[in-house]
């Protein structure tokens, strides 16, 4: 058991059906009433967030997550298939569970399967990935008097901004997090 005045960013626990990790949070120990914990959760299934309070007495029970390197193979439909390399196993996981990290992972990549009671809940892909740029309008050279960027699409589909002295062809590194350009890679 987990009790609220234990939470810690990173901690997974189960309430109301659902599993949701502590993004953040606070404890709060006002002058007058009671003190109470301030979190910013998200909900692992769905990923989405919501920020609750909780009185530090109140215990839920821990939610064991496994993370599992994986490699992307192919899709089927709205199938999506990933080996684990070690037993050769293969999971087919729905569009919902892979749709934004299809935006930075190809065929053939590694990524990160979470599992929940053996049964795959969500992907991560890496931290940074190196992408190839399929369309891309060309750069002026000395237009400098307006952003420094333009447009481009990723051979994934995936669309960032890029320094106006990257061209179409060229391998970028990305950071996955917040989807914008690192550096080129040579």
């Amino acid at each position: 058991m987990l009790a609220a005045g234990s939470f810690r960013k990173g901690h997974t626990f189960e309430m109301e059906g659902s599993v949701y990790l502590v993004v953040d949070f606070l404890h709060v120990q006002p002058g007058r009433g009671s003190p109470f914990v301030r979190t910013k959760l998200k909900n692992i299934m769905t990923g989405q967030t919501l920020e609750k309070t909780f009185s530090p007495t109140e215990k839920f029970n821990i939610a064991e997550i496994e993370k599992k390197e994986m490699q992307y193979l192919y899709n089927d439909d709205n199938l999506y298939y990933f080996m684990d390399l070690e037993t050769y196993e293969q999971i087919p996981l729905n569009k919902s569970q892979v749709e934004y990290v299809l935006n930075f992972i190809t065929e053939n990549m590694m990524a990160n399967i979470q599992f929940y009671k053996n049964n795959p809940i969500s992907v991560e892909p890496p931290l940074f990935v190196e992408l190839t740029i399929t369309k891309c309008d060309l750069g002026l050279q000395g237009d400098t008097a307006k952003a420094s960027f333009k447009p481009a699409t990723l051979e994934t589909g995936f669309k960032i901004n890029v320094p106006l002295f990257v061209n179409q062809g060229d391998k970028i590194k990305v950071d996955t997090r917040d989807g914008t350009y690192i550096e080129r890679v040579k």
